[in-house]
């Protein structure tokens, strides 16, 4: 059983205090656009009915896969249990608050590398370490921050992400470019020259998510900044403080290709589906995301043109940092599920060997598990090879942003109005550090955050 839920309704008496939204993202047969009936049904399978869980996922580049692999799981378990699975559409993380709120949380949730602490703090996670067998533990490395969090956990690896720049070859071609660019100078150049030779049929240079500042630029400047020796996320390990300065260059060159009309118009309500959309279309000529982007354009919209992805490029044209490899983490159980069991059997049935290697060769990520990367064939999907890691990827270390509180603007969001309408970039920046590490001292007072300086911290040495 699937759903796909939009967020259209509040719940209880958050209603008074958070706005609600549509998403108009059409239904499947059998779909739902509400969270209704998500709570597990208290059932036993010893009384011969149906041990009801809900997993709910915010991932939608593997959703038909998936759907295949919990209607297997559906058809053929011994313990009479029966999985829906709901794929949220959007405001994900607004709709797990939601339902832990008002009681209608999932049995299993899929988790990332920026939800699952603040989700174990907010007491929404089980730990997982009961169900976990010797050789359970010996398959799945554990990473702390990741996996173990104040010593327990809450995940287990599945795959990793690459981030890389895309592009379309059809229109490097035709605007006469040999090459994707390797610094910020011949980026901007390369797009003013895309959108010259595109314009006439709608095509541009470049293009970014910016319906969600957050995500379009931690999944753009965040990459750049990292190969250019920097923290992604505005955070320096080496001081432990926050320092958004090596963002300065890379905000100025994504403001010189709006200002120079070599991004897509209206990119700032575009989502990253919609954008996907443009791009098989052959109407953008870059953006950069992750190694989902070959099994995107196989199953979800078919490109219409030749593509590839290239390493980002970085501020110089040096490499001085390693790029991060996301991920280390997949599905937790919920704190409030009433079948726990049940849903650890779920989970072990997930991780299982010919799910973890189908994931792979399907092409919808790259395995952080080593038995199963020495396993699993490269996956048999074009645009792959751009995406596959390199000695310049690496699994950073877990930064404080997501356990801070920050008053005002986020970073992201005041990086994207300055794109959009100017102002004093240096005084965007140096507020941005004040407010981050006012929060992060604050955080550190009340024994939330622990931030130590690593002098010799270089994530040219990070695996």
């Amino acid at each position: 059983m699937i759903k796909k839920v939009g967020l259209t309704a509040c719940i209880g008496m958050l209603a008074l205090s958070a706005a609600c939204s549509s998403n108009n993202a059409p239904s499947s047969p059998g779909t739902s656009d509400t969270p209704e009936q998500s709570q597990s049904t208290l059932e036993t399978a010893g009384n011969g009915k149906k041990v009801k869980l809900s997993y709910w996922t915010g991932d939608r580049h593997d959703q038909d896969y998936i759907k295949e692999v919990v209607q297997k799981f559906n058809e053929t378990n011994a313990d009479n249990i029966e999985v829906e699975l709901v794929v949220k559409t959007d405001d994900f993380n607004q709709a797990i608050d939601l339902a832990f709120a008002s009681g209608q949380a999932p049995d299993i949730i899929r988790v990332k590398e920026n939800t699952i602490q603040p989700w174990v703090k907010k007491g929404y996670l089980e730990p997982i370490d009961s169900y976990l067998t010797d050789d359970f533990k010996q398959k799945f490395p554990v990473i702390p921050d990741y996996n173990e969090i104040d010593g327990k956990l809450y995940s287990l690896p599945n795959y990793g992400s690459t981030l890389r720049l895309v592009y379309n070859k059809d229109l490097f071609d035709k605007a006469g470019i040999v090459s994707p660019p390797t610094t910020l100078a011949e980026m901007v150049q390369t797009a003013k020259k895309l959108t010259e030779a595109g314009k006439a049929e709608g095509a541009y240079g470049f293009a970014l998510n910016f319906k969600s500042p957050q995500s379009a630029i931690f999944r753009s400047a965040r990459v750049i900044a990292e190969a250019s020796g920097y923290g992604g996320l505005g955070y320096d390990f080496k001081t432990a403080r926050f320092d958004w300065s090596g963002y300065k260059a890379i905000i100025e060159a994504f403001k010189q290709m709006v200002d120079e009309g070599s991004t897509l118009p209206g990119m700032e309500s575009l989502d990253i589906d919609p954008l996907r959309a443009q791009f098989a279309e052959g109407k953008i000529g870059m953006y950069i995301s992750f190694s989902s982007e070959p099994g995107v354009y196989q199953n979800q919209f078919p490109a219409k043109i030749e593509w590839a992805a290239a390493p980002v490029p970085t501020i110089d044209g040096k490499v001085a940092g390693k790029t991060s490899l996301l991920g280390g983490q997949w599905l937790s159980i919920s704190a409030q599920s009433k079948n726990k069991e049940a849903a650890w059997k779920f989970m072990q049935y997930m991780y299982g060997d010919d799910i973890l290697k189908s994931y792979q060769e399907k092409g919808f990520g790259l395995s952080m598990v080593p038995a199963i990367s020495a396993s699993a064939g490269k996956p048999a999907i074009k645009g792959i090879e751009g995406f596959m890691p390199t000695e310049n990827d690496g699994t950073w270390p877990l930064d404080p942003t997501s356990a801070i509180k920050v008053e005002g603007i986020m970073a992201p969001d005041a990086f994207f109005k300055y794109m959009l309408s100017g102002g004093d970039l240096d005084a965007i920046i140096q507020d941005l550090d004040k407010r981050y590490n006012d929060a992060l001292d604050k955080a550190i007072a009340a024994g939330e955050v622990k931030a130590e300086p690593k002098p010799d911290f270089d994530s040219m040495k990070l695996k």
